[in-house]
């Protein structure tokens, strides 16, 4: 379900803040959050931030695309091991 539009987008205050604020300095160091909700807005795009997946942080740079959709989504919390690993077992 999306959020109402009256509401506006789920942004984290203190990472927009240090966003614009380094928006000036442009140095390498990515953000690190632990915020996966955080909607991407446009002042995010050509930033990289590292988003803690549960376990470690995975880097992130953000494109065009990417904005709207939350940071947590290119950061993946679980592994993938397949289908039908029972069945290799015989």
């Amino acid at each position: 379900m999306a959020r109402s539009q009256k509401k506006g987008p789920a942004v984290d205050e203190r990472l927009y803040q240090r966003v614009s604020a380094r928006a000036d300095a442009q140095t390498g160091m990515p953000f690190r959050t632990w915020s996966r909700g955080c909607t991407i807005v446009p002042e995010f795009v050509g930033h990289r931030f590292e988003v803690h997946n549960g376990r470690a942080f995975i880097q992130v740079y953000v494109t065009d695309e990417m904005v709207g959709h939350k940071l947590g989504e290119f950061s993946p919390s679980r592994t993938f091991r397949g289908h039908g690993a029972g069945k290799r077992k015989k």
